[in-house]
């Protein structure tokens, strides 16, 4: 087989692939350097507050995002993108606040857990409405999360753990029953998988749901201009409607960093994400505008395509090429890499290293997940030479094709080459780079995932065998087995050494090479208040307003 997939037919240099000893030499970890720089020393700034200033109710926002995002179906999506607009129609069970700690949203307390940890019980409001009228009750919820397990395109299941059974114990609670324990369920249901759907809705639209959405929220889906804007508008069915304040947020897409920082310095736009490093210090001086900043509980990454030929979900097929079947290779790519110099040049200090899919900050951390892989390109050219591969190897990288990311594949490609690696980079658009990734289509591709603020939400459904988001193909019954006795640990020292355990086993096998987490920088108007920006990546606008003294 090719290196690349079959359906693209690019041409590569041919490597030839050799057996290695039975033992491979595997890399060491080391301590990393964090970032110094703008980002650390500028502090953290979650929240633009409204506090005393006047609300001006009504008004159109316009918020520039950076990608489109994809489909607008809780069971299926996984754009951060599409999760800022969700987060304005389609609350959840939970969610979680600026510091971190899971909040009840549509729930009214937090589980209660019985039966060592088998049984989840929870209780939801009574009262409320979907946007279409429907009903919100313990009913609605069952048929959403059902739908979440049994979809064919699911990318919740994994998400969701072990379910038995989930039924309604009455109007208003809600039970979920187990086959072996899982913690991790609360803070999935304060994510996409919690968010809830109308029963009304899924019959009418079935797969169709996501071009014509239907939730809870201040604000309802109105209408989609692919590769344009998205635009939904106050839900007067809404249970509080006094707390959506514009009559109609438009989230136009604009995947220009300069040109998103232009607009929102003209006032074409007053909300903008992903504000490029590059321009993050002169908008934090302008008087008309503040910068929303905070770190990041998800990672980016290389992605490698070890076994995914047939679309994630199928049987893992291996690719038959150096690269998918020899781990040293692998290897050998991830010492070629500084990540603590990429992050200094490329992003000024406006991001962090990351070494695992467990953030520094989270109460799992443990010295193995704050450990990187050795930055050595002679030993990574000596691991080459072990495996038998022609210098330069190749290898075909997809990123996305926005200014930063290029960039930053630019200075990667840089220092791979010192490696023994050849890397060519492949820029492609957001939605197309998540199709290919989701088809197999690909060798190796940079991207990243928003995170969670449960280990288990970065990890379960990206390295476990099946996962919905496992990209690579990676199947290994350790990891496994590490996966899901971490999911079915009640305690926090047991689970944080288990997840210590799988770091380890994932940096000798690579599937995801983990390179730094990105810092949410969002740029907000003065004219605009209570927008706020969390953790979890997502852009709140639907406690935001315009103040008085500002203009439409």
């Amino acid at each position: 087989m090719s290196q690349t997939s079959p359906r693209r037919r690019r041409t590569l240099l041919a490597v030839p692939a050799v057996a290695l000893a039975a033992t491979l030499a595997l890399t060491a970890c080391v301590p990393v350097q964090r970032s110094k720089a703008g980002g650390a020393t500028a502090g953290t700034v979650t929240t633009v507050p409204i506090g005393d200033q006047q609300v001006r109710e009504g008004g159109d926002l316009v918020m520039a995002l950076s990608a489109e995002p994809d489909r607008l179906d809780p069971t299926t999506s996984s754009s951060l993108y599409t999760r800022y607009v969700m987060e304005t129609m389609c609350q959840k069970l939970y969610d979680i606040d600026a510091e971190g700690t899971v909040v009840p949203m549509l729930a009214t307390a937090l589980p209660t857990v019985s039966d060592g940890g088998k049984t989840v019980t929870f209780p939801v409001h009574t009262g409320y409405r979907f946007a279409d009228g429907t009903p919100f009750d313990a009913d609605a919820v069952v048929t959403t999360l059902e739908r979440n397990l049994t979809k064919d395109d699911s990318s919740r299941k994994s998400e969701m753990g072990p379910v038995s059974s989930i039924d309604a114990v009455d109007d208003h609670t809600v039970r979920i029953r187990y086959a072996t324990p899982f913690a991790p369920i609360t803070a999935a249901l304060a994510d996409r998988a919690g968010m809830v759907m109308s029963p009304t809705a899924l019959e009418q639209e079935g797969d169709g749901f996501g071009d014509h959405p239907v939730c809870i929220g201040p604000y309802k889906f109105v209408e989609r201009v692919p590769q344009t804007s998205i635009t939904v508008e106050r839900d007067p069915q809404y249970h509080d409607p006094a707390s959506a304040h514009f009559d109609r947020i438009t989230y136009r897409i604009i995947t220009d960093a300069s040109i998103r920082a232009q607009n929102l310095k003209s006032g074409d736009v007053q909300v903008a994400d992903s504000i490029s490093t590059q321009d993050v210090d002169e908008l934090m001086r302008r008087k008309d505008l503040s910068v929303l900043r905070t770190g990041s509980l998800g990672y980016q990454g290389i992605t490698i395509n070890l076994a995914n030929q047939d679309g994630v979900g199928t049987d893992p097929k291996p690719l038959d090429t150096p690269l998918a079947t020899q781990r040293t290779v692998r290897q050998a790519l991830s010492m070629s890499i500084n990540r603590a110099e990429l992050v200094q040049s490329v992003f000024r200090g406006w991001a962090d290293v990351a070494c695992s899919p467990i953030p520094d900050s989270s109460v799992f951390a443990t010295d193995a997940s704050k450990a990187c892989p050795e930055y050595d390109p002679e030993r990574s050219k000596q691991l080459l030479e072990q495996a038998g591969v022609e210098q330069p190897f190749p290898i075909e990288m997809e990123v996305t094709n926005t200014p930063d990311t290029v960039r930053f594949a630019q200075a990667l490609q840089a220092q791979a080459r010192a490696g023994g690696f050849a890397i060519t980079i492949t820029p492609v658009e957001y939605t197309t780079l998540l199709d290919d990734q989701t088809r197999g289509d690909f060798q190796a591709l940079q991207l990243g995932w928003s995170g969670r603020v449960d280990p288990h939400g970065n990890i379960g459904s990206f390295l476990g065998t099946g996962g919905g988001n496992n990209y690579p193909g990676y199947s290994d019954p350790d990891v496994d087995d590490l996966i899901s006795r971490a999911a079915q640990a009640t305690d926090q020292q047991e689970r944080a050494d288990l997840y210590g355990q799988l770091v380890t086993k994932v940096q000798q096998d690579d599937p995801i090479i983990y390179l730094y987490r990105t810092r949410s920088i969002t740029g907000v108007s003065k004219d605009v208040a209570g927008v706020s920006t969390y953790a979890d990546g997502v852009v709140r606008l639907s406690q935001a307003a315009f103040v008085e003294g500002g203009s439409k």
